[in-house]
């Protein structure tokens, strides 16, 4: 079963505030992604205010700029990828 995000909440300084399915929940600063030229438009607090959760799990702003849900998740927790999908400590490296 998927982690589902259940609130998404803009905070000052490229923050974010989430909270998750599975309880989890907490901040997530995102001000190494901000001076990038693709999040420009996070520059103006309104818009960066504007994040959602989208249709598919996803935390976005509009049609151009959103995040994956168990990216934030694992930024979160510390976790690594192998222990959110176990499945994957099983996957052979593709040449």
């Amino acid at each position: 079963m998927l982690i589902q995000p259940t609130i998404v909440r803009a905070l000052s300084n490229y923050r974010l505030f989430l909270e998750f399915s599975d309880g989890v929940c907490g901040e997530v600063d995102l001000s190494d992604l901000a001076g990038g030229e693709a999040f420009g438009p996070w520059r103006d607090p309104d818009f960066f205010a504007k994040v959602h959760i989208g249709p598919h799990r996803e935390i976005k702003w509009d049609e151009e700029i959103e995040l994956c849900a168990d990216s934030l998740y694992l930024r979160l927790t510390g976790k690594t990828p192998e222990e959110l999908f176990p499945k994957l400590r099983h996957e052979q490296p593709h040449a």
